[in-house]
């Protein structure tokens, strides 16, 4: 007799139908392509057998030193997890996975399409040709830290934090393939930045559209990079991350509006692409070491 087959997910809103609860916060009303978030509180249960075509995906267990035992089957191998805060488990799309848990904690899951996970260094990389490798449950310091980022940044800055969020899913990537993957990929190091032409068309373009919540693939696309080499070379040739860049940007704007006396420090916050009046405070003091109604006194 056939075993049935896993239960196939191409919705997030499919994905978080098997659990419970409903999550305590997701990354769905977001502008982030490519890539999406979950975290939640669950209580013991069991999820049936599912795979999916969309995501590469990875649990990040967030529930500290307490154990919470976990019998969980991928790929067909069955295995007993003692899992304990800063533990992950990496399941690639299209694999089985099903699991049963005995006690309530809380995760973060995080799905990257291949596609997305592929182009990290290599803009016309195609997805099959990077085998990444399922895992039960391990400790990663990193693949925490940069989760906890993403969660705290779409906990703060939900509707503005495209390019950041880019940016640490594409380090993530590079992690993963260096580590969890069939074939370690052979990174370029360059050390001369970007060239001046590009660099400049970047700086425009940043400029120009300084408003919008841009994001890290579609910079690096302007000067047909992969997103991996464009942070690198980037930073190489201004001193601070494209994300870090655009923040600079965005106070230098909003003090000269400020001074202007014109508009109100919210419709100002709006025009320069903060998220709202609390960030522009926030990043304006930590720049500039005042407040945007300091400055004018």
């Amino acid at each position: 007799m056939l075993e049935d087959k896993p239960i196939s997910l191409s919705r997030e809103e499919e994905v978080l139908k098997m659990y419970p609860r409903p999550p305590i916060l997701t990354s769905l009303q977001t502008s982030w392509q490519g890539f999406s978030l979950g975290y939640m509180c669950q209580p013991a249960c069991e999820i049936p057998e599912v795979s999916t075509p969309r995501w590469h995906s990875l649990g990040i267990f967030t529930h500290g030193t307490r154990v919470i035992n976990a019998d969980r089957k991928i790929d067909g191998r069955k295995h007993h997890d003692a899992v304990v805060g800063g533990d992950i488990v990496i399941i690639p799309a299209n694999i089985g996975s099903q699991v049963a848990w005995d006690a309530e904690g809380d995760f973060i899951m995080l799905g990257i399409e291949p596609q997305f996970f592929a182009r990290a260094i290599d803009e016309a990389g195609e997805a099959e040709e990077i085998e990444l490798i399922s895992h039960f449950s391990t400790p990663d310091p990193l693949v925490y830290q940069i989760a906890i980022a993403l969660k705290n940044s779409l906990e703060n800055n939900p509707n503005g934090s495209r390019l950041y969020a880019e940016t640490m899913v594409n380090a993530l990537s590079v992690h993963l393939m260096q580590h969890y993957s069939a074939t370690k990929p052979k990174l370029q190091e360059y050390i001369n930045g970007l060239p001046k032409r590009k660099r400049q068309q970047v700086i425009d373009y940043i400029n120009t559209y300084l408003e919008k919540d841009l994001g890290l693939v579609e910079l690096a696309t302007l000067v047909q990079m992969s997103p991996h080499y464009f942070c690198q070379l980037f930073k190489q040739s201004i001193g601070v991350t494209p994300h870090q860049y655009i923040i600079k940007c965005r106070v230098k704007r909003a003090k000269e509006l400020i001074l202007k006396q014109e508009m109100t420090i919210a419709e100002i916050a709006q025009t320069v692409g903060f998220a709202n009046q609390s960030h522009l405070n926030l990043h304006f003091k930590r720049l500039l070491g005042v407040t945007p109604k300091q400055i004018l006194r």
